[in-house]
């Protein structure tokens, strides 16, 4: 039973019949009746599925996830009130991954909002100030003023009952009057319309009364009083093409005296919720001010529906494709600021692509705070204070322990724990590698930390982190520091190191310059008395990515003892039966090859999609697990593990040996560093040949 002392089941009933008003397809009105069972009776989303389709259960899943958000918006919230409110309106946007969850959602408060009387009036009030600030403006961007105008007109009924009781008053006196001089009105403009070729429909319109009192604290401003509303008397005429709404406007304006200041042509250039229509105020019979609306019969469709009257699923639930393409007017509503291009562009279903790059997460006392897509619980704490980001040592998401560089979604709770104890941020998260911070934001506020501290510390850190990150991909840099120096304009060796060691020179991007660089160096260096002689041609290349200079039509294959790959400094060897086959430049069997004729220039060329096998040694504790989490580790790097080893060592510690299939250094590179974090890992290099 309900509060109202009526079966709980009345309540689908309402807001599936209202659902119905809007016509929306099958699916939708099922899910109005099925809205409130996976909340309210445990029945999971599974057995929705399997009685009544994935589409029903999707669009109930989607109701029931917006019926868990704290919507904290109370009247005592203060000046940020109104930031608040509409990040919670964009947050429903954004998990409702379908618009008719959020139509269905409307239709749900607007039936709770009907039977409001039966609560207790605290809840009514806290009610109604959610519907006024969050739902009555959804339905207003939506454009359906069919909803829009009762939620408003409900909720002031609640938050400000004397005034409601007021202007109620005061239409309900003057009513019996307005209605006969509206129908004498109406009458006339028939006739004149009838004698000028316009075929309309002329009625009545009423005013609703909250915004009567919206118009009357305009109206106070101005020195205005109750009587001068001029659209307190109005009428609509409806007629079939936009020709015939200026036709009637000028039957009107000959009719009637307009008055000055008071004419909008929102046919040339609609209101962003989609609506169309022509407004006029005149002075009508008795020198009474009668506001005339004029509208096609579809413009008013779209006023009362909004996004709802032009739902129309195809056959079978398929959409064309030219209703596919006219999702970009929705997109452009969606993003609250920009205005829409026409009335044409409608959608009969959305997805909100508009929200693909950020999301809406709350934190324990459900503030909304919007982020970057893949955005951190780091991210979100730099957000709210910069000591807090500095102090953070762990985060809850829904309740549950995440790792800080766990990427946030829609209408996730995100608590934050912190140490005062704590000194300040770890460099490790500066690391692209390993994601803890996706924003500008909160990489410079961590940056500028580092930035304070000694100059000689950041130096010498620097210097490890270069040095350890040319040791484990076994890149020789002694003698090319000036050279890998002039990638970095106006920075000495140690303002490098400086900007390396507090993370404003990321190691991956040194890394990258730097290999490409000794590359380049290895190459230009060779004497061409390593060079055999041969006939200028075409560049021999296969599928490896690799051109060997001055020979062409041989085979071409990746040497086993040393496995370079993209990145690498690289030499090729003419063998006697198969071809080149390629080594890194330092590779042992380089370096003392007896006959120096038959080696040969090689490059990378385009490398597409292929893989290079590498070889890796990890040193670690050994423990339950670590294979696996290095073999998880590997995968979720799109990596192949293709053979792997161990030998223990005798002192608690094993030595996995791993051959993988990488992409190139940069690979290699980001797959060491997040290695490194892996539990019992003390280091883990590249093996060189």
């Amino acid at each position: 039973m309900r509060l109202t002392g009526d079966p709980y089941i009345t309540h689908p009933i309402g807001v599936t019949e209202l659902v119905t008003d809007l016509e929306l397809d099958q699916a939708a009105l099922a899910a109005a009746l099925l809205h409130d069972v996976q909340e309210d009776c445990g029945v999971p989303n599974a057995v929705i599925a399997e009685r009544f389709g994935d589409d029903v259960a999707q669009l109930v899943e989607g109701l029931t996830k917006l019926d868990r958000l704290p919507l904290h918006v109370g009247e005592e919230d203060g000046p940020g009130a109104g930031v608040q409110a509409q990040n919670l309106r964009k947050m429903f946007l954004a998990m409702a991954e379908d618009v008719r969850v959020v139509l269905i959602k409307l239709c749900d408060r607007l039936h709770n909002m009907r039977t409001l009387w039966a609560l207790p009036p605290d809840k009514q009030r806290r009610i109604a100030h959610e519907t006024m600030e969050i739902f009555a403006p959804l339905a207003n961007r939506l454009g359906i003023w069919q909803i829009k105008w009762e939620l408003e007109d409900l909720a002031f009924r609640y938050l400000e009952p004397e005034r409601y009781q007021e202007i109620a008053a005061r239409l309900d006196a003057t009513r019996p009057a307005r209605e006969r001089y509206i129908e004498d009105a109406a009458a006339v403009l028939r006739t004149d319309l009838a004698t000028a070729g316009v075929s309309a429909d002329v009625t009545g319109r009423a005013k609703h009364i909250y915004s009567i009192h919206d118009k009357l604290k305009r109206y106070g401003r101005e020195a205005k009083s109750f009587d001068e509303i001029h659209d307190l008397l109005a009428l609509r005429v409806l007629v079939r093409t936009v020709a015939d709404c200026y036709a009637a406007l000028g039957v009107v304006h000959s009719t009637w005296r307009p008055l000055p200041g008071q004419f909008d042509d929102y046919i040339a250039s609609p209101k962003d919720s989609m609506y169309q229509s022509l407004h006029t105020t005149v002075v009508g019979v008795g020198a009474r001010p009668v506001e005339v609306q004029i509208r096609t019969y579809e413009m008013h469709r779209i006023a009362e529906y909004g996004v709802a009257a032009h739902w129309r699923y195809k056959d079978g639930g398929q959409r064309s494709s030219q209703d596919e393409e006219r999702i970009s007017w929705l997109r452009q509503l969606l993003e609250w600021q920009r205005e829409l291009a026409g009335a044409e562009e409608f959608v009969e279903t959305v997805k909100t692509d508009v929200f693909n790059d950020q999301v809406f997460v709350l934190s324990p006392k459900g503030d909304v705070l919007d982020l970057p897509a893949e955005a951190t619980p780091l991210d979100f704490a730099y957000r709210i204070h910069t000591d807090l980001g500095h102090q953070t040592i762990g985060a809850k998401v829904n309740g549950r322990m995440v790792a800080l560089n766990t990427a946030l979604h829609n209408g996730d709770v995100v608590e934050i724990m912190r140490s005062r104890a704590r000194n300040g941020p770890s460099r490790d998260w500066l690391s692209e590698s390993l994601g803890y911070l996706r924003t500008t934001n909160a990489r410079q506020k961590v940056r500028q930390w580092f930035r304070k501290q000694q100059r000689e510390e950041s130096v010498e850190r620097g210097r490890e982190m270069v040095e350890r990150e040319m040791r484990r991909l076994a890149i020789k840099l002694a003698d090319h520091q000036d050279e890998v120096l002039a990638l970095f304009p106006g920075k000495s060796w140690d303002d490098l190191l400086a900007g390396i060691g507090y993370g404003d020179i990321g190691i991956e991007s040194f890394t990258h310059k730097a290999s490409g660089l000794l590359q380049e160096r290895e190459e230009s260096a060779r004497s061409p008395d390593d060079i055999p002689v041969s006939p200028p041609s075409r560049g021999a290349s296969d599928g490896t990515g690799l051109r060997v200079s001055g020979l062409s039509d041989l085979e071409i294959t990746l040497a086993r003892c040393c496995n370079p790959v993209p990145g690498d400094s690289v030499r090729g060897y003419v063998t006697r039966s198969r071809g080149v086959t390629v080594h890194r430049a330092d590779c042992h069997n380089v370096l003392h090859e007896r006959e120096r004729d038959r080696l040969v220039d090689v490059e990378w060329g385009t490398t597409d999609e292929r893989r290079y096998p590498a070889s890796i040694h990890v040193e670690a504790w050994d423990r339950v697990g670590l294979l696996r989490d290095i073999s998880t580790l590997v995968a979720e790097e799109h990596v192949n593990m293709v053979g792997v080893s161990t030998t223990e060592n005798g002192d608690g510690t094993v030595t996995v040996l791993a051959t993988l299939e990488t992409s190139g250094i940069a690979q290699i590179s980001r797959l060491l560093t997040r290695m490194e974090t892996i539990r019992g890992v003390r280091n883990c290099a590249r093996k060189s040949s």
